[in-house]
């Protein structure tokens, strides 16, 4: 039997065990438990995935290659760099612009990034851990993101770069943003972990920064379990994002290729000996944050999914709107952008100061009913204790973002929600707020 039958065989084992294994359990309201986010797969991605571990590559290997060249495509961006999550994504993201290759235009110790506290600590983590200076700004109520009119008088001669996420897949005003970087000569990095899908101005985000990131854990839009990716259209940086990923060195070969670069015997740099191995010669202070093959193998299936999984999302925030909208005396529902159409990771509720309950007590009435909900991530960073001996500067005052810790959480938008499951997750909502005396 040829190799190729017998993979056939396999896959038609996989597809069996699949059917097998996702007999559906009836929904039960009030039983069964309505998650936030999870991974939606069928028989194709289990089918790649082990498709990748028959050729026993494991490190990064054709899928990883066919996956970035479909997400660059999707995304109309030059190159994608695959990589082990979005946190490590960001990590690379802000470790590439500290690169000497990058003249006088590198951040150096003590550069200051301007940033928001309201989100997840892997945006401001990078800033922290390359030795440079967070600047706080505050958020917008209703979008959640950065204040883009402050972000000029939070400018000195120290600021280098802007770094922000587009919250829960809301786009930032990028139009503000880039006509404030190109005044100032900054840097800009989008984290587009959330929002894989949504467009600004009719592009995806993802595609308007100076380096871009994603991320492929099971709660984003798509998922490889562990996954991110890190984009752009400058093949300076691409080269030095793949040296920061591949150990720091100065050779691009791929994975099991030699002397891509023609003289692997004849450079000289730093105070090497003329004609030491490329392969060894090591440019940055970097890491090893590849993806392996079996992760890009279910990323590629997913992408197929991609669409569909937008538009649902965007199907069931659109339906969670339109049965909260009564309640907008006592509830700030989610805005965005004139310019800005999200792919949403989640929809965001904060409960006003002037409503006759809390937070929590929605929030404990939707958990005791099964209905999983989430704070904003790590709310105001500022007040966590891993940043409370790091040195930062706030640009005025945080009052959204405490406003955000107080007040904020989210429930789930994504496509494992079946209209059923969205009909008894508002009807729960209604009977709660229609109990309000």
């Amino acid at each position: 039997m040829d190799e190729k039958k017998l993979r056939m065989e396999i896959f038609e084992k996989i597809i069996a065990f699949y059917k097998l294994k996702t007999e559906k359990e009836a929904f039960i309201p009030g039983e069964s438990h309505i998650n936030y986010a999870g991974r939606i797969y069928n028989e194709n991605e289990m089918i790649a995935l082990v498709d990748s571990a028959l050729d026993f590559w494991l490190t990064a290997g054709r899928y990883a290659q066919k996956f970035e060249e479909s997400l660059a495509e999707f995304l109309d961006i030059k190159y994608c760099l695959t990589t082990n999550s979005g946190s490590s994504a960001n990590l690379l993201a802000i470790s590439a612009l500290t690169s000497p290759k990058l003249g006088e235009k590198r951040l150096i110790a003590g550069d200051e990034v301007i940033t928001t506290a309201c989100g997840f600590p892997t945006t401001l983590n990078p800033i922290i851990q390359n030795n440079l200076k967070p600047v706080f700004i505050d958020v917008e109520l209703g979008t959640y993101n950065i204040k883009t009119e402050i972000i000029e008088e939070a400018i000195t001669d120290k600021t280098k770069a802007i770094f922000v996420p587009h919250t829960l897949g809301n786009p930032v005003n990028i139009d503000k943003i880039i006509e404030i970087v190109k005044n100032h000569d900054l840097w800009f990095v989008e984290d587009n972990c959330d929002a894989l899908g949504s467009q600004y101005n009719g592009k995806y985000t993802g595609s308007f920064g100076h380096i871009s990131t994603c991320s492929f854990y099971p709660a984003h839009h798509i998922t490889m379990g562990e996954g991110g990716a890190v984009l752009t259209n400058d093949p300076l940086l691409k080269d030095i994002i793949t040296s920061f990923r591949d150990w720091g060195r100065d050779c691009w070969c791929e994975p099991g290729c030699d002397n891509t670069c023609g003289k692997r015997f004849g450079w000289q740099l730093g105070e090497l000996p003329y004609g030491y191995d490329h392969k060894y010669i090591y440019s940055h202070i970097g890491y090893n944050l590849k993806v392996t093959d079996m992760q890009a193998a279910v990323g590629v299936e997913q992408l197929k999914k991609l669409p569909n999984f937008i538009q649902t999302r965007k199907g069931n925030f659109e339906e969670i709107y339109r049965r909260l909208k009564i309640y907008d005396e006592y509830l700030v529902l989610p805005q965005r952008e004139e310019n800005a159409n999200p792919s949403w990771f989640g929809f965001p509720i904060l409960v006003k100061d002037n409503a006759p309950f809390i937070r929590d007590d929605l929030v404990n009435h939707l958990e005791k009913n099964k209905i999983a909900t989430r704070m904003l991530f790590g709310g105001n960073l500022t007040k966590q204790p891993a940043y409370q001996d790091v040195d930062y500067r706030i640009a005025g005052s945080l009052e959204n973002t405490d406003m955000v810790i107080n007040n904020l959480f989210w429930i789930g938008v994504y496509p494992g929600i079946t209209t059923e499951k969205m009909d008894y997750m508002l009807n729960i909502f209604e009977t709660f707020m229609n109990g309000i005396k």
